[in-house]
């Protein structure tokens, strides 16, 4: 599969060669290695030459990811990237990385990873949370870090650990660019989730660390989106085919860092509102400044960091891992239909049918969500008939309602008013839920790209090469002109 977006050169005479980047963008079920080239006149192009499966495994007693295995894709991946390149001639100027945000991996002195890193899918920090609050008041907490309240957030993550004594946790995607450069650091969006980062100071907030008995450099030193975490280590040169001298940058490591970076927004589009669409839904708006009010606190939205300084202010509502679960039960109880062919079942269905809510912690862990799913519909006293169509068109609707309630609220907790809803992700392939999420908010929904965080994370990259210039405006510019979208009234 490849994605394109950008404009056509402005002339006909000779274009100079695009600069090649390398995106490694990991998501919770599914990751791949994409080449981007890029240059001003011709925008950039993806192409993806590794695909790879991710999830938990159950190790040890809880719910963990198989790093060594991810790691080895990733290294694959690379290896990949390598060989095409070579066979067209090619060099790649730089490697970013984007994951999943909140997990990490902890590292002793000598570099060792001393344990599988946790899934924030695990239940470990459901116990913790009161403990924490008891040293930090949520009201503290937030006034502070503006973070949506998860219970598996880093902070009460950490707090589950039964020692930190001489090691330092690094993020997912830290961890790994740790592993290719041997540099330890920590990307400014991603630590942003962690619960231990000040909004307003863009900074640790070290009051905090001290007050839970964590040691200040548990985490190490921020970098921002665009400056260079290192070079590859030998041993990944030689195992990759890379040359030793490639740069591993930062790049909006928080996947929907990157993803809010690629929307492609213009400004004739005004104010807008987003929605990344994968796994999960990240929906809100773009600000200046995050929004620390008691009001926003107890609305549960957030403050995370984008890309150059921006304020993600959105929430985290229920996404399609409820629909990909389902697929996964169904297919283990022998019925295959295909996407395609369930989503047509359920948009022949009629409108009204019964509603949960799609972000309850009670559909977080994985294992047989239809079921979970007909339960809630019974809880609230309704009746979910027992057919594939019929639980696809709940979640669709339970999540096009989710998405509007959180853009109306965030509407109202910012003072801002949004015209245009993009959708970016896998779910902006889904018709019948940007139908239905243009139906619910009352908005036109412009849907594209699919690759949104690949981009992001290219053309971050791309800018640090000099190879694009201009801010975020003009990096949507790129994506918006060559991206086809569909727009949904």
């Amino acid at each position: 599969m490849s994605a394109t977006t950008g404009t056509a050169p402005a002339n006909a005479g000779a274009v100079p060669a695009p600069q090649v980047f390398a995106a490694v963008d990991i998501g919770a079920s599914s990751g791949r290695v994409m080449l981007g080239r890029v240059s001003p006149s011709t925008g950039a192009t993806l192409e993806t030459v590794h695909r790879f499966s991710n999830g938990v495994v159950e190790y040890d007693g809880g719910l963990h990811w198989d790093f060594d295995a991810l790691l080895a894709e990733v290294l694959k991946g690379l290896a990949a990237a390598a060989s095409v390149t070579a066979g067209n001639d090619e060099r790649i100027t730089s490697i970013g990385i984007d994951t999943w945000a909140v997990d990490y991996g902890l590292v002793d002195a000598s570099g060792e990873l001393v344990s599988v890193p946790y899934s924030y899918r695990d239940d470990r920090s459901r116990s913790t949370v009161a403990r924490v609050h008891a040293v930090i008041p949520p009201e503290k907490l937030y006034a502070t870090t503006g973070l949506q309240f998860l219970q598996f957030n880093t902070i009460y993550q950490l707090a589950a650990e039964p020692t930190l004594d001489g090691l330092q946790a690094l993020l997912i995607p830290d961890l790994i660019a740790f592993l290719l450069t041997g540099q330890r650091r920590t990307e400014a969006t991603n630590a942003s989730t962690t619960g231990l980062f000040d909004a307003v100071a863009g900074d640790w907030a070290v009051d905090f660390l001290d007050a839970l008995g964590l040691p200040r450099n548990i985490f190490p030193p921020l970098i921002q989106p665009g400056e260079t975490v290192g070079t590859l280590l030998p041993s990944v040169a030689e195992r990759t085919g890379l040359a030793a001298d490639t740069r591993v940058v930062a790049v909006g490591s928080h996947d929907t860092a990157a993803a809010v970076a690629a929307v492609p927004a213009s400004a004739a589009s005004g104010d807008f509102a987003y929605i990344s669409s994968g796994t999960w839904s990240l929906v809100g708006v773009e600000l200046d400044k995050p929004v620390l009010s008691e009001a926003s606190r107890t609305a549960n939205f957030t403050n995370e960091r984008g890309v150059d300084g921006t304020i993600r202010y959105l929430r985290n509502v229920g996404g399609l891992w409820l629909l990909s679960e389902c697929q996964r039960t169904w297919a283990a109880q022998g019925f295959n239909q295909s996407l395609p062919a369930l989503l047509d079942a359920a948009a022949a269905l009629p409108h009204g049918g019964p509603h949960i809510n799609a972000d309850d912690p009670a559909f977080t862990a994985p294992d047989n969500m239809p079921e979970r799913i007909r339960a809630a519909v019974r809880h609230n006293g309704e009746v979910l008939a027992d057919r594939p169509a019929a639980v696809v068109r709940c979640i669709l609707d339970s999540l096009a309602a989710g998405y509007a309630r959180t853009l109306a609220d965030a509407e109202r907790l910012t003072g801002r008013a949004t015209s245009v809803v993009h959708v970016v992700g896998g779910g902006s392939q889904n018709r019948l839920l940007c139908q239905l999420t243009a139906d619910a908010t009352g908005k036109a929904v412009i849907a594209g790209p699919v690759e949104a965080t690949a981009l992001g994370n290219v053309l971050v990259q791309a800018r640090a090469a000099g190879a694009v210039q201009g801010g975020l405006a003009e990096l949507r510019q790129l994506v918006a002109a060559g991206t086809d979208l569909t727009r949904y009234d």
